[in-house]
């Protein structure tokens, strides 16, 4: 038989063999399917039979819970009374769930849940009875109940379904445990066949095979010594990287030249491209492609250029490529030559001169631990001179017990000095020249030379950074006693949510005493569900708990030990230690604030109605709030400017909180009274360049249109009748809340107006900003009305509202048309000059 004769007897026997096994396989993979189906069954039986037993479990503690709050009256019981409330709620939908296949089991689910019903509904009213009139009438109804029987029954009967229930399901189980075990009976007999079958035909074709292929082994065996010998040739040479490569660039051969050159063996890069010793920037200009294509074209071609050993470090070879053909002319591959250039007495050149720019000091050190290389700072720190140092041990700079860490002796091999690379720290004390001793930071890396693995220690002085930490931990000392004199009261969260401090003011307002606070969860005095924004948890990382600054008030309810529930406003700052992030609250009791925000309110809306009201508020706050707030002021803003940076860094946040809120409370000031001065001086109106008034405003909001960025264009607009004081306020407020309320991008704001067909111009102020949802668009005209945060964009509420009432003190009326996220455009109506105006305008 023929070489290509015997190969297709043996292909067609492997194909026979494959169709068997694939038949085989199909066959077992169905029954496997069976098996896998009988077993989801199964575990579905189980999963009922468990979720029944919860069931039964949840009824019994239902009962033991109530009945020893009964005979106790302890609280502690409902909690597991209403825990397992919730739990028979849940296993019985999820019994009905999981039968819903079954009509048997469905038909006794609405018996098993009317009775559950009757027990709990029985005893809730135990429970009720023992709050409401003692134990005593509590036990006589419990004894009673279980006389006169219905307490029995219904445990009786609701054990009695759980129990049927079970049962069915238990013959369930059996039936299908013994419908899984047949079909993994015939999955074993099926491979047993299968396999005995291919088996067969495998070794027959094996057979064939072998003596086939016993011809071809004496001339195989020629070709092989020849390759042999030439391997022996290409493995002696050690000071040259010989390999080949595919025509694509895959590596095929790597002599040991190879592996001492890029320090990787042959088994780790056989098949990947040898690209992968390029640098990266090489790469992605296409490089090693590009040096493929040129050998291919000329037969040679020869490159110097950077590589990249296994361990980063980079190194300078000339490379010889050199195309290989097969006699038809087409590419094989590449016969590859090259020889690193970097252990040149040049490298040695430019390494010193690394380790002279280097900012810290550096030592080289040998295996017997003498320093053979160092740089100016380390002469400097140490307060040697070099030729005092070179040949020395470098025990003479490192207290005995630390030095044998730098180097690689008996007790450190090479590859332990190996492993502790560079940026891996090691604090150790270093002695100077006149005996004095400073501590520093050891980071080590292994230096591979003629003479052996050298170590390279980077040492730097880290007595600044020492003085810092023992700065810090005085700080934290001071810390507390900051905590203690805050005013409001003070708690401090970890990331679990426990209280670690509190101060004195925690204790008043909360009325617990501090060992009843210290170890316990904050929802102890912060309602579930919003004491979680006091911690950085799974929900809320550092990065958010960061972002929740001091300043920017949450309201919450909290709850005193004795129940009773109070406003507060809670302010947050992170604070980093050893442990990890913590979260400092400062919380405010704000009862008084909020009774007194009310009254202001009904203040504002008698005042809304009242032009003498509002006139007699303008006079008091400019009176009597504005000089004292302008005072305190004036002393937040000394006291920052001559105390920042002298005080801690928590003084330092509280004074520029009370600089920032005196601020604000004055520019709420100033936009009341804006407000009030709209009524009497809008009596006079006269003809007005709306064109004029428009400029004017873009001149006073210059800088928020730099800093915006924004683009503020606008139609000829028309002369009105008008106050021109107001009409600049009516623009500069519009405008200024355009470029104001932005999403991120360019504000682009257009001005234009229209003749309405009568007397009157209709203006129209159109942005690309935020935009406002309808349901909004009366209530941003009121008082002291916001859609956003304070910490989103600041403001008082009350400019809309003035531009109302300057609009309507005109005859006219404002509104906007917008929707979220497309911008807004606000209209508003002015009446034209009549002839007689003009005229006396005229003269």
């Amino acid at each position: 038989m023929t070489g290509p004769q015997a190969n297709r007897s043996v292909l067609f026997a492997f194909g026979l063999a494959a169709a068997s096994l694939l038949a085989v396989g199909g066959l077992a993979y169905r029954s496997v399917l069976l098996t896998g189906e009988s077993d989801r069954w199964l575990q579905h039986t189980r999963e009922v039979l468990e979720n029944l037993q919860d069931l039964q479990g949840a009824m019994e503690t239902v009962v033991s819970a109530s009945r020893e709050y009964t005979l106790t009256g302890d609280e502690r019981y409902l909690e597991p009374y209403r825990a397992a409330r919730l739990s028979l709620v849940e296993h019985a939908a999820s019994v009905r769930n999981l039968t819903a296949d079954n009509p048997e089991q469905q038909r006794s689910i609405p018996s098993l849940e009317k009775l559950a019903t009757e027990r709990l509904e029985r005893s809730d009213e135990i429970i009720n009875l023992r709050r409401d009139r003692g134990s005593e009438a509590a036990a006589e109804a419990e004894a009673e109940a279980t006389r006169t029987g219905p307490s029995l029954q219904v445990s009786a009967g609701y054990q009695a379904i759980v129990k049927q229930m079970e049962d069915e399901e238990q013959r369930l189980v059996m039936l299908r445990s013994a419908e899984m075990e047949r079909n993994r009976s015939w999955t074993k007999i099926i491979l047993i066949l299968g396999s005995v079958l291919g088996l067969l035909i495998i070794v027959a074709a094996g057979w064939s095979f072998l003596r086939e292929n016993s011809r071809r082994e004496v001339a195989e065996e020629a070709l092989r010594e020849s390759e042999r010998r030439y391997r022996m040739l290409v493995d002696g040479v050690k000071d040259y990287a010989i390999l080949m490569l595919g025509p694509q660039g895959e590596i095929r051969s790597w002599n040991p030249g190879a592996e001492r050159m890029s320090g990787c063996p042959f088994g780790e890069v056989e098949g990947q491209n040898y690209s992968r010793f390029f640098p990266e920037s090489a790469i992605k200009l296409g490089r090693p492609q590009e040096i493929l294509r040129l050998a291919a074209a000329s037969g040679e071609y020869e490159e110097q250029g950077m590589r990249v050993r296994k361990d980063g470090t980079r190194y300078l070879v000339r490379t010889s490529f050199t195309a290989s053909r097969d006699p038809a002319g087409n590419l094989r591959g590449f016969s590859v030559i090259s020889r690193d250039l970097s252990e040149s007495k040049e490298s040695e050149v430019k390494y010193r001169g690394l380790l002279e720019a280097a900012p810290d000091a550096m030592v080289v050190v040998n295996q017997g631990g003498d320093i053979v290389l160092l740089n100016l700072q380390a002469e400097k720190q140490f307060g040697y001179r070099r030729d005092e140092l070179l040949g020395q041990k470098v025990t003479n700079i490192i207290p005995i017990g630390f030095a044998e860490r730098l180097i690689a002796d008996d007790l450190r091999s090479a590859e332990d000095a190996s492993a502790q690379q560079i940026e891996t720290g090691i604090e150790l004390i270093a002695q100077r020249k006149d005996g004095s001793e400073f501590p520093i930071e050891i980071m080590l890396s292994p230096l591979q030379s003629a003479e052996g693995t050298l170590v390279t220690a980077a040492i730097r002085n880290i007595s600044v950074r020492k003085a810092a930490e023992t700065h810090l931990a005085q700080m934290e000392g001071r810390y507390r006693g900051l905590l203690e004199a805050a005013p409001d009261a003070m708690v401090v969260v970890n990331q679990s949510g426990e209280i670690v401090l509190l101060n004195v003011q925690a204790e008043k307002q909360f009325g617990y005493r501090r060992d009843e606070l210290l170890g316990q969860r904050v929802t102890n005095i912060i309602p579930i569900g919003f004491a979680e924004r006091l911690i950085a948890d799974d929900l809320r990382s550092a990065e958010d708990a960061s972002a929740q600054q001091i300043g920017t008030g949450i309201e919450l309810i909290a709850q005193r030990r004795d129940g009773s529930e109070f406003p507060i406003e809670l302010m947050l700052s992170p604070l980093r230690n050893a442990e990890g992030i913590l979260v400092t609250a400062a919380i405010r009791d704000i009862s008084v604030r909020k009774k007194a925000a009310v009254v202001l309110l009904q203040k504002v809306d008698e005042l809304n109605r009242s032009n003498e009201e509002l006139g007699q508020f303008a006079y008091i706050a400019s009176h009597d709030l504005q000089e004292p707030l302008r005072m305190v002021a004036s002393y937040t803003q000394l006291l920052s400017r001559r105390y920042k940076g002298k005080l801690d860094a928590d003084a330092d946040e509280f004074i520029a909180f009370a600089v920032d809120g005196a601020s604000r409370m004055q520019r709420l000031i100033q936009d009341l009274l804006a407000y009030s001065r709209v009524g009497s001086k809008g009596k006079d109106l006269h003809e007005t360049s709306s064109e004029d008034a428009l400029q004017q405003a873009l001149v006073n909001l210059r800088g928020a249109i730099e800093e915006g960025g924004a683009l503020v264009t606008h139609d000829p607009l028309p002369t009105v009748l008008a106050d021109e004081g107001q009409l600049t306020q009516l623009f500069q407020n519009l405008v200024g809340n355009a470029i104001k309320y932005q999403k991120s991008g360019v504000p682009r704001i257009h001005i234009s107006a229209v003749k309405n067909g009568g007397k009157k111009w209709d203006f129209s102020i159109k942005d690309n900003g935020l935009g406002i949802d309808p349901q909004y668009f009366e209530r941003i005209f009121g008082m002291f009305q916001r859609l956003h945060k304070r910490d989103e964009f600041a403001g008082t509420g009350i400019g809309l509202a003035i531009c109302k009432k300057i609009v309507e003190r005109h005859g006219g009326s404002i509104s906007v048309e917008s929707q979220p996220g497309e911008g807004s455009t606000f209209h508003f109506a002015l009446a034209e000059p009549s002839a007689e105006v003009v005229r006396a305008a005229g003269g």
